[in-house]
């Protein structure tokens, strides 16, 4: 805008301000009100152009004009929020909806089978005291093996038969670090951090280098059990794992206590439960035997109990352990282990 006479200005503002609420009334979207706010106060507005050229203004004149162009201004700032609250204000038009449609339900998630399985376990032993710990994956084989009375020549040290980490360790009396091989190393690092009366459960995935068929994983999962005091003895070990076996499998469900060898315990037992598909009678699914294996067991070593520096003449207890996958596929009667890892739905929504 080329300068003008003050009077001839003010003339042209209130023409403007007629224009702008003539456009204002006209608006009835914010896409309007936006419109009008640019072309009237924008960059290129004639305040915009008033006000960048009133240094060519007379020195006396000045003040007016910057007043006129400011007056403009406010005004129409005032008019336009005034109308954008009117337009806020206004009940919007209800979408057309159609009552007599299906609602569209949201896909609900579930827990894994494997993790379903692995909570209900632990929660079996939680409600008879005991603690639940968790522990690395990353272990040493200090932890892993000699802890747990596993001699240098036992084939469970060997590559073919543990995953060996190619890193530094930590602690290279400790011996090279792996992944675990079980959950027991957990027990190692609870009894040395704590003094007896111990409880407690350990649950988590461990890792062997078994290849991949229809009852063997290289990951699997595993729920670890420890008592010990100055009293617990194998009777007590015998009823915990009765009262697991009826609650997990049935109130029916028998329990059988076989012979075994494991190094961290003496004496040592495989646990059987009687088939639930056949009442024991003996059908496919327990190869005609009537009985299904579920876990290992026995009385802690004392040479597990030196290595943690309890005295084995004044403390003792027992250990056990399971493998959740075989558990729940007895319990479902599932014939591969495979199919908890294939994240097939059609499998997964069953549980």
């Amino acid at each position: 805008m080329q300068p003008v006479s003050l009077a001839e200005l003010e003339s042209q503002f209130a023409a403007l301000r007629e224009e702008t609420q003539q456009a204002l009334a006209a608006a009835s979207t914010p896409a309007d009100l936006e419109a009008v706010r640019v072309k009237y106060l924008g960059r290129k507005s004639v305040v915009t152009d008033t006000l960048k050229q009133i240094s060519q203004w007379p020195a006396e004149e000045r003040g007016a004009v910057g007043k006129a162009a400011n007056v403009f201004k406010a005004s129409l700032e005032a008019d336009l929020k005034s109308h954008q609250d009117a337009l806020a204000a206004q009940p919007r038009a209800a979408a057309s909806i159609d009552v007599t449609l299906p609602g569209a339900a949201p896909q609900l998630g579930r827990l894994h089978p494997v993790t379903q399985t692995m909570a209900e376990i632990v929660e079996l032993f939680r409600a008879l005291g005991f603690e639940i710990v968790e522990g690395p994956e990353l272990e040493l084989e200090w932890n892993n093996f000699d802890a747990l009375n596993i001699p240098r020549d036992h084939p469970s040290r060997e590559n073919f038969d543990t995953f060996f980490v190619d890193a530094p360790s930590p602690d290279p009396k400790k011996g090279q670090p792996l992944l675990r091989s079980h959950t027991s190393p957990v027990q190692i690092r609870v009894m040395q951090a704590r003094r007896p009366p111990l409880r407690i459960v350990v649950p988590g995935k461990v890792y062997r280098p078994d290849p991949l068929d229809a009852s063997h994983s290289f990951m699997f999962h595993q729920v670890e059990g420890l008592m010990v005091d100055d009293h617990t003895n194998f009777s007590d070990l015998k009823g915990l794992l009765g009262r697991f076996a009826r609650q997990y499998f049935g109130p029916a469900t028998k329990t059988r206590f076989r012979p075994h060898f494991f190094p961290f315990t003496e004496p040592s037992a495989e646990v059987d439960v009687s088939c639930s598909r056949c009442a024991g009678e003996g059908c496919s699914t327990c190869g005609q035997k009537g009985w299904l294996e579920i876990l290992g067991c026995g009385m802690v070593h004392p040479n597990v109990f030196k290595a943690v520096g309890y005295d084995p003449k004044t403390v003792q207890g027992f250990a056990f352990g399971m493998g959740v996958e075989r558990i729940a596929m007895l319990r479902h009667g599932i014939s591969d282990i495979r199919l908890f890892f294939e994240n097939d739905l059609r499998f997964l929504e069953q549980f």
